[in-house]
């Protein structure tokens, strides 16, 4: 039903920024949570930051609190994750998907039917 495109990633120096955007026409019609994830080699797949499209609710991992933001441009069916103050263990692949939630804290817990995903796209922090 939703098909994320993930942008946005690249290179970049430890302590600079990067923002991600993940495209996903139609989310707003039939999803209501919107994640970020990443995974990066020896590590599980972690859940970086959501938002909750009916109000605007966000979540943030702690791994990334305080310099990641999480926000979104319904209009151009855009999520975006601004990325400051980068840091080499944050080198991954990052995925968007949609999910479903009845109320905000499912969301915030991770409890959505993460359906829709991305095809990921690289970041890579170095020193």
């Amino acid at each position: 039903q939703v098909q994320p495109v993930e942008s946005g990633g690249g290179s970049v120096q430890a302590g600079g920024s990067l923002t991600l955007s993940c495209r996903a026409p139609g989310y707003k019609y039939t999803r209501n949570c919107m994640g970020w994830f990443r995974q990066a080699p020896g590590k599980e797949r972690e859940r970086v930051a959501a938002i909750y499209t009916n109000g605007g609710a966000t979540y943030y991992a702690d791994s990334v609190k305080g310099r990641f933001t999480i926000s979104e441009a319904s209009a151009n069916d855009t999520v975006y994750l601004q990325m400051n103050a980068l840091k080499p263990e944050d080198s991954a692949t990052y995925y968007c998907a949609g999910g479903s939630v009845t109320l905000w804290p499912h969301c915030s817990r991770g409890q959505a039917n993460f359906e829709d995903w991305g095809q990921g796209t690289q970041v890579t922090v170095h020193q």
